[in-house]
């Protein structure tokens, strides 16, 4: 008998954020991450605002605007708000979708408790950080 990856585990294992995590500390993460379904037209974030979760896009489009212009448009695989998940910093970015998306997001009161239970994550995170800021 052959088993299936977990899909929502194989795209969090391939989000440059947890490339380092051992298997046991992708199936934490995938224990806290939310899976939600969202209408086109709905913002998922606000910059200059204070940011509580991380959102990977799963299926559908949206469009990221800084300072009032179109920066770029993100699809499947990728995400936004890394840099308040981890720092608590406000966020770089206006993002709206631009279709109907399914997203799974981890909000940051469960992810700094899921750091605090695995000390060889915040390590790895740590690492991480300074050039997810940079870019």
């Amino acid at each position: 008998m052959k088993f299936r990856r977990d899909p929502k585990l194989a795209l969090i294992r391939r989000l440059p954020l947890f490339e380092g995590c051992t298997s046991a500390e992708i199936r934490e993460i995938g224990a806290i991450a939310d899976e939600m379904w969202l209408p086109p037209g709905r913002r998922l974030t606000t910059e200059g605002a204070h940011g509580q979760e991380l959102v990977v896009i799963v299926t559908g489009s949206v469009e990221v605007d800084k300072r009032g212009r179109k920066v770029a448009t993100l699809g499947p695989g990728d995400f936004v708000g890394e840099i308040s998940l981890l720092t608590g910093r406000p966020r770089t970015a206006t993002v709206v979708t631009t279709s109907a998306v399914v997203v799974l997001v981890i909000a940051r009161h469960r992810f700094a408790g899921l750091v605090d239970r695995l000390p060889g994550l915040q390590a790895r995170l740590d690492e991480v950080v300074p050039l997810r800021m940079a870019s």
